[in-house]
């Protein structure tokens, strides 16, 4: 057989590569999980290894292939899930002492997909707790650590998913993103990241933090690999289980190496002048609107005249919304439970006390403060309006082109503590919530190194609603004449997971 590294096998490879019988899905699997014995020490990705699930689900895979029936197209493809989404054999802890000994009962739709199409499950992935943050330094249990360079953040709060794909541990990993917890993270860590729009992908058994602003994505180390992960996402169609799941009958792959010539790519001057964008990122920008115009692709200026406000609408709606899903864990029906109380009333303000980190309780009672009376006319109902006026702003524009490029995050991945205040926290996704206060669909693609840093920058591409594969095309355009594409960081490239 075939020696090869697991690093530099695409998804579709790996599933050629079984399907043909060049190596089996017990040596993948096994390669993956001897990555992340090696690794992982370094980049805590992981809260849990299902390495049991792991090698069942291949040597599944290799009994259909015995058998002569099809496989998936993610057949013997390693990946990983958040740690806020189901999955039968593991527990689902969303990173926090409030669910550190939840058994997941039942699989999410957008696993059990993945599972379907023939992927071995390597493991769950650490996030920020409850998904809030954009640096992974919110779990309860551990940080985990930028491949490129460990000494900074992999971003979040889809860190540890991020992370696990650009050390080359798992070919592609699920997130969730609310106000940009893949895009983020797939920026910082120097991978591709893509956030669908919203609906498209089902979120049942997904934790729920802002339910109208939820959404679940891939994240690979190429564009390719998002492409057949998201066929794998939707191509059973809409999912009862969620009322919000709309059908999305398309193949992302068919058009993936279509010419961009003649289309139109908008940016927004406005964005390009943020405070905190810095020169790497603005230049990053500007490569790869060369790249694009060099394929033939017009470029114009567009307006988003209310995007200044979204971060203000998010922090508004968002824990409003995290307040009422978190509500359920109060010691007694669910979660962590407080010993020896005497009441009731103690038991749930003890339990909620001592179950939930900082972040969390910060953001909830901001959420309980917002819905209360005479507070929730004055802000909840203005930053429905102004959410209104943002998603009427991306409206007028793609009547002007078809996706819009703008930068994924204002820098580079920044060093572990350096920052400590929550409102300059916030600002790290200052160029992704508003896509999620639109519901439309969004992609971090990779651009290489900062010449000043050397660490991952990356762009971001922005398209209108149930238009996922035009930004998938544009982005492969993209990562065609700027990325280093599959690369896997430095320090961990060839180190272990070696096919034998």
């Amino acid at each position: 057989m075939c020696a090869a590294n697991l690093d530099q096998l695409s998804a579709s490879q790996i599933a050629a590569g079984v399907a043909a019988g060049d190596f089996t899905a017990v040596e993948v699997a096994r390669a993956a999980l001897d990555a992340v014995e090696q690794r992982d020490g370094e980049v805590q990705a992981f809260l849990q290894v299902s390495a049991d699930l792991a090698i069942a689900a291949a040597e599944a895979t290799d009994a259909a292939r015995a058998a002569g029936r099809p496989l998936g197209p993610l057949a013997g493809v390693p990946v990983a899930f958040k740690d806020n989404m189901n999955l039968v054999g593991t527990r689902t802890t969303c990173a926090s002492r409030m669910l550190e000994g939840y058994e997941s009962p039942y699989t999410a739709t957008c696993v059990q997909r993945l599972l379907d199409a023939g992927a071995t499950p390597v493991g769950k992935t650490n996030m920020d707790e409850f998904a809030f943050g954009s640096s992974t330094e919110s779990s309860a249990f551990h940080p985990t650590y930028n491949p490129w360079d460990t000494t900074r953040v992999p971003g979040g709060s889809s860190g540890g998913s991020a992370a696990a794909v650009a050390a080359g541990e798992v070919t592609v990993a699920l997130g969730s993103d609310t106000g940009g917890s893949i895009r983020q993270p797939a920026s910082l860590c120097g991978v591709v990241g893509m956030k669908p729009t919203y609906g498209a992908v089902s979120r049942y058994g997904v934790v729920a933090f802002g339910s109208s602003l939820d959404q679940v994505g891939p994240f690979g180390r190429r564009v390719e690999d998002v492409a057949l992960a998201m066929n794998a996402l939707v191509a059973a169609g809409r999912d009862p289980y969620d009322s919000t799941s709309q059908d999305c009958p398309v193949d992302f792959l068919e058009h993936l190496e279509d010419p961009v010539e003649g289309r139109t790519v908008g940016v927004v001057p406005q964005l390009l002048e943020a405070e905190g964008l810095s020169r790497e990122e603005r230049t990053a920008i500007q490569q790869a609107t060369v790249a694009l115009e060099a394929q033939g692709a017009r470029v114009v200026e567009v307006e988003l005249p209310n995007i200044a406000s979204a971060i203000a609408a998010y922090y508004v709606i968002a824990p409003c919304e995290a307040f009422s899903n978190l509500a359920r864990f109060d010691g007694v029906r669910y979660g962590y439970q407080e010993p020896g109380c005497s009441t009731l009333a103690e038991q749930t303000s003890l339990s909620r006390a001592h179950g939930f980190g900082e972040e969390a309780k910060r953001r909830q009672m901001l959420g309980a403060y917002l819905l209360s009376s005479g507070v929730y006319d004055k802000y909840y109902y203005p930053a429905q309006q102004v959410r209104t006026l943002i998603t009427a702003d991306y409206v007028r524009a793609y009547e002007k082109c078809d996706v819009i490029l703008l930068p994924a995050t204002p820098r580079t991945a920044f060093r572990f503590g350096e920052i400590s205040d929550p409102t300059e926290m916030y600002a790290s996704d200052m160029f992704t919530i508003s896509n999620n206060i639109a519901g439309n669909g969004g992609i971090s693609v990779p651009m290489g190194v900062g010449a000043e840093s050397g660490l991952p920058v990356s762009v971001q591409l922005q398209g209108p609603a149930f238009k996922d594969r035009s930004l998938l095309t544009f982005a492969r355009a993209i990562e065609r004449s700027c990325s280093a594409e599959g690369v896997v960081a430095p320090a961990f490239a060839g180190k272990g997971g070696e096919l034998q």
